[in-house]
């Protein structure tokens, strides 16, 4: 299992820490060394992830990434903020499957520029945003919303090619949907959470959701996943999720410490 990574003690103390913001009351809030506060956003979808993975899979991604941001921020001497993680998006390629909430584009970017806007005037030092959904219209939502924020914002857009050549094999190929990269993570940050069982039975599924975008298909019914799963989720593992963890970590950090030094 991921190591959980809230640590104890007052926000006010030397040593950094990392907290969520809504454990926190005003006062300890307002005791914080804003200037030295970095808040990390997970943001993730509430969608389909094949008949093995939780609809919340994106955002059990998301969190993960960001927990592990923690670690790394507080050897730099930042305290984490921790935001609520964001689900409500727009998720349009699973939007035939139960369960799925997609949400309005304008909703999203409206959300997300009040959202800095309040981050700014409390102070923090910037925003690092760990997105795990890679739905086309929502990384469109978040790079238009974030461009003129009004403090520094680290959005690290995993589908760059200097970022993928980072992760997987199975992430590169495009084919990365509920199958070995995502179920990998799940299982190590929340393996109570995966129908391991299930997922042993799926047949692997190569059809590439890059490519099927640029096909200009929009479900993933029409790309190919009847089920909602696109990659190898018989080969979920929770040692390469760990890996995969720490890659998605320091690539947030690296953009939020290049913003900051």
């Amino acid at each position: 299992m991921a190591r959980p990574f809230w640590q104890a003690g007052e926000p006010s103390c030397r040593r950094p820490v990392a907290v969520r913001l809504t454990d926190l009351t005003y006062t300890r809030f307002e005791a914080l060394d804003r200037s030295r506060c970095v808040a990390l956003l997970p943001v993730g979808a509430i969608e389909a992830h094949g008949p093995h993975l939780p609809l919340g899979t994106d955002g059990v991604i998301a969190e993960a990434m960001a927990g592990r941001a923690t670690e790394l921020l507080a050897s730099e001497g930042y305290t984490s903020l921790v935001l609520p993680t964001m689900s409500f998006t727009v998720a349009g390629f699973a939007r035939n499957f139960a369960g799925t909430f997609s949400f309005r584009p304008e909703t999203v970017r409206l959300l997300l520029k009040d959202l800095t806007i309040e981050l700014s005037r409390w102070g923090l030092a910037a925003l690092g945003v760990a997105n795990a959904h890679l739905d086309p219209l929502h990384l469109q939502c978040l790079q238009q919303s974030l461009a003129d924020a009004p403090l520094p914002v680290a959005f690290p857009n995993l589908i760059r090619k200097c970022h993928a050549a980072r992760l997987s094999a199975e992430f590169q190929s495009g084919a990365c949907h509920a199958g070995q990269y995502e179920g990998s993570i799940v299982l190590a940050a929340r393996p109570e959470l995966v129908e391991l069982d299930t997922a042993r039975e799926l047949p692997d599924n190569p059809r590439s959701l890059v490519e099927a975008i640029r096909a200009g298909h929009s479900s993933f019914e029409e790309a190919g996943g009847p089920q909602a799963y696109f990659g190898s989720p018989r080969g979920i593992n929770a040692h390469e999720g760990q890996e995969s963890i720490a890659t998605l970590a320091s690539i947030l950090v690296e953009e939020l410490l290049a913003l900051l030094r």
